[in-house]
Order: C-alpha cells, then structure tokens, then sequence
C-alpha cells in the first residue's frame, strides 16, 4: 500500500527529542502569556466597545436627530395651520357680530383683503432662485 499524499517519510523523532520541541513554555514566558491570555477578553470587549459607540456616534444619532427634528416640525406645522384656521375664523365672527354689525359680506372683504395684502407683502420679498446653466 502506498502513503498518503504528504506524509512524512523520513525517522520519526525520539519522545523525548518531541518533548523539547512541543513542551512547556519557560515559567517567564508562561506568565507573560498567562497575562496576555487573561487580558484578551477585555481587550475584545473594549473592542466591541469601541465600535458600537463609533457606529451609535456616525448612524444612529444623526438618525434620532433627523427624525426629531421632522416630527417636531411637522408637529409645529400641523398646530401652526390649526391655529390659523381657528384664529381666521375667530376673526371673522368677531368682524361680523361685533364690528360690521352681523354684515358677514363687509367681514369678508375685510379679512380678505388683509391676507391679500399679507400675500402681496410676502410675494415682493420673495428672491429669485440662482440660475443653473
């Protein structure tokens, strides 16, 4: 029968030529491995660590923050439109009962054209967007 494909071939060593080879680490070296291999599990856990607090600082914070800031604006617009749609009409009762004397139509025409002028106003400081090309 034949060896198997890479197979020593030659004398095998004696035990105790083996012993010296693949023996006991020398006690200074034993005790300085000891100590690395102690230290290894903090060392891999501060690792760890280390890149979950990198990917929380890169990811996930920039993530919370974007999506706070969307949720409170959109809070904010939602209250800001309620607030304007409950004042206008407010306004309007008010115009109609206590100053026009229950003339709805002149209430109207006031009110409208207070927003008119408030869109004018704003439609005059509006900036041209820059010019591509």
């Amino acid at each position: 029968m034949s060896e198997p494909h890479g197979a020593p071939t030659g004398p095998t060593p004696p035990a105790s030529a083996a012993s010296g080879i693949a023996g006991h680490l020398p006690p200074a070296v034993g005790a300085a491995a000891a100590d690395a291999a102690a230290e290894l599990p903090r060392r891999a856990a501060d690792l760890v660590q280390l890149v979950v607090d990198t990917i929380h600082d890169k990811a996930v914070r920039p993530a919370v923050l974007v999506t706070r800031a969307l949720v409170f604006g959109l809070l904010v617009a939602a209250l800001g439109t309620v607030l304007v749609v409950v004042g206008s009409i407010a306004l309007l009762r008010i115009f109609d009962v206590y100053v026009f004397g229950h003339q709805v139509w002149l209430s109207y025409i006031v009110l409208g054209g207070a927003l008119t002028l408030l869109g004018l106003g704003a439609w005059t400081r509006r900036t041209a967007p820059a010019r591509q090309g």
